[in-house]
């Protein structure tokens, strides 16, 4: 899906600034749990290693990786199991 998106003035003389939006919309969405670990690593096309980097860079410690997201991992897991989308 494509999103347009209308940005101060200020904040466009940014570097890149719509990778800055990016970024924020990621890191505010994980941390109020708009969004899992998984969805906000998606969104900036992260690994899951790759953004426990990235929020470890940003100091972003609020949340952790939890109970429901392990279980969604291991349901998600699973699935694709059955599937045939993922080998043992």
């Amino acid at each position: 899906m494509e999103i347009t998106v209308h940005l101060p003035d200020d904040f466009t003389k940014q570097p890149e600034p719509g990778r800055a939006a990016l970024e924020s919309l990621a890191i505010e969405g994980y941390r109020t749990g708009a969004l899992s670990h998984y969805q906000a690593s998606q969104v900036l096309s992260l690994t899951r290693i790759d953004f426990d980097a990235f929020l470890k860079d940003r100091h972003v410690y609020d949340r952790a990786y939890g109970v429901d997201e392990l279980i969604e991992d291991r349901e998600t897991t699973r699935r694709l199991r059955a599937e045939g989308l993922l080998k043992a």
